[in-house]
């Protein structure tokens, strides 16, 4: 009864569109109906009195009727509340305030469906350009709207399936990297896998800070791992296991030919086999060692004469491809 009495008393302000002080527009059905147009002075003096009457002490008359519920956020301003605050206005206002609020963040809510359809396929596009790109290429997206788009699937509870999205099509990346590299002869073998290796490393510098959200909050906090971690273990096993009984003869045979491949490809190659799984070291002890540090034990001094007859191998097989002292 006491919200058939209000819309009596609000009259034709349910279809005006009303704008406060700050130009928000209050339409039908808000609480435009309620608190604007003819019976906004009548309620706010009553709630003034009301405010009055609660600091005073009990009402003598009725009780004062209730706002009504708006939207299903509030769903009234007793007396007492009235009194707690600043006068009957003030009420108003910051329960306007709560229902403005409260519906822009309603509004923002990202579904899953939100999430297929328009979020991870930005974030898929962003991760290929990434994979596919060569050093020193310029890649045309924006890292802050990537960033964004992770960190708003992230407080919108879609971690666990952006994570599980993220491995499955880096995962399919690699495959094909590793049928590609089976297609390959055995003179562009080894260059071929140096680039794949170094296209990828220098991909995960952009794709582990794009989801470092996701890494804070999901992978860390509930996997008890890192991404990047995930990340190199996937290559590990979809590319360098495949091919690493295939690529160290060739590395050795390249190592025993001077300059056959550039020194640097040798050295990035051995490093970073070093960095997907450091036991591979038992495979070429002597491989590594020239450039991973501390790889053999200490020198002795009963091997001195095979250390001197390794350097004067060396230096015989540079004289003989045109290199002098």
């Amino acid at each position: 009864m006491e919200e058939e009495s209000m819309e009596e008393e609000g009259g034709g302000g349910c279809e005006a569109m009303m704008d406060d002080q700050n130009h928000n527009n209050w339409g039908a059905g808000g609480y435009g109906r309620h608190l604007l147009g003819p019976a906004a002075a009548p309620l706010g003096d009553r709630l003034l009195r009301g405010a009055a009457a609660a600091a005073a002490g009990p009402p003598a008359g009725p009780e004062l009727p209730a706002v009504a519920e708006a939207n299903g956020v509030l769903r009234g301003c007793e007396p007492g509340a009235a009194a707690a605050g600043k006068g009957g206005a003030g009420a108003i206002a910051a329960a306007i305030n709560i229902n403005a609020s409260t519906s822009k963040f309603l509004m923002n809510v990202i579904t899953i469906e939100d999430y297929k359809s328009t979020y991870w396929p930005k974030l898929d596009s962003a991760i290929d350009q990434l994979l596919t790109q060569s050093p020193g290429d310029y890649i045309p997206i924006s890292y802050e709207q990537i960033y964004s788009c992770v960190y708003k699937c992230v407080c919108q509870q879609h971690s666990e399936q952006m994570y599980s999205d993220l491995i499955k099509k880096i995962t399919n990346h690699l495959e094909r990297v590793s049928k590609e590299l089976q297609a390959s002869p055995p003179d562009l073998y080894i260059e071929r896998f140096n680039v794949a290796l170094g296209q990828y490393m220098g991909a995960l510098q952009s794709i582990v800070p794009l989801f470092i959200y996701m890494n804070k909050f999901y992978i860390e906090t509930k996997l008890n791992r890192d991404l990047k971690d995930d990340l190199i273990k996937l290559f590990t096993e979809h590319v360098a296991e495949k091919h690493i009984y295939n690529l160290m003869p060739l590395l050795l045979e390249a190592q025993s030919t001077p300059f056959q491949i550039t020194p640097s490809t040798m050295a990035n190659i051995v490093k970073g086999l070093y960095t997907l799984r450091p036991e591979w070291v038992q495979m070429a002890p002597a491989l590594f060692s020239k450039f991973i540090p501390n790889i053999l034990p200490p020198a002795v001094e009963s091997e001195l004469q095979e250390y001197a007859a390794q350097d004067q191998k060396l230096q015989r097989e540079l004289m003989q491809n045109g290199f002098t002292r």
